[in-house]
């Protein structure tokens, strides 16, 4: 109950994010640090909902973290959060090769994220992490993990409603351990400080 109650409140903090976010982008379409948080929000949006919301989602964010390091080609936060997103969206796609590019992709990022930002450890880590992915995409997909969560998540039918509840909840868990895997405790830590500074106060019971 608590978990559920605190994805709940991850959930609306992010989304809240997500709104101010693209309301800051229509006054200014320039502002590279808002283009972060908006990717980083969808980002982490990105770990709700199904499979196919989530590579949604991810898609946006890359659109977004591409679109700040137009305007600011060193802004290494953007960096690391699209690293982020190209490792997530690399362990939803099946295609090994698909997916080493989107790993390749990743690892780019992270290495600039690390040039910009010497001796950071959260990007040391990321890019230590992501030369292991490749490895570790092998092994889910080996198993039809992520393909048969994409059934059950994503709008396949199974056997009875047991089996869809067991399934759900087991698929759900695996999704979740890749985006654990994927987005660093402290980057949530962060960026929940961010949309925190202006998220609405609780209604009141």
């Amino acid at each position: 109950m608590e978990a559920a109650q605190n994805d709940l409140e991850r959930l609306m903090i992010f989304e809240h994010a997500r709104i101010t976010a693209e309301a800051e982008y229509a006054k200014n379409p320039t502002d590279a640090d808002n283009l972060t948080r908006w990717g980083g929000a969808l980002l982490e949006l990105s770990q709700f909902g199904d499979i196919n919301e989530s590579k949604k989602m991810l898609r946006d964010a890359v659109s977004k973290l591409d679109e700040a390091l137009t305007i600011n080609p060193a802004k290494h936060e953007a960096l690391w959060c699209l690293g982020n997103a190209h490792t997530a969206n690399a362990f939803l796609t099946p295609d090994h090769d698909e997916a080493k590019v989107k790993f390749d992709k990743a690892t780019q990022c992270f290495e600039k994220a690390v040039e910009e930002c010497p001796g950071n450890e959260h990007y040391l880590q990321s890019l230590a992490q992501c030369a292991k992915a490749t490895e570790l995409h092998k092994d889910i997909h080996a198993h039809g993990a992520l393909s048969q969560a994409q059934q059950t998540l994503g709008g396949g039918s199974a056997p009875s409603s047991s089996a869809k509840g067991s399934g759900k909840s087991k698929n759900s868990d695996l999704k979740y351990d890749i985006f654990g895997w994927v987005i660093l405790a402290v980057g949530l830590v962060a960026w929940i400080g961010m949309a925190k500074s202006n998220v609405p106060p609780s209604p009141t019971r």
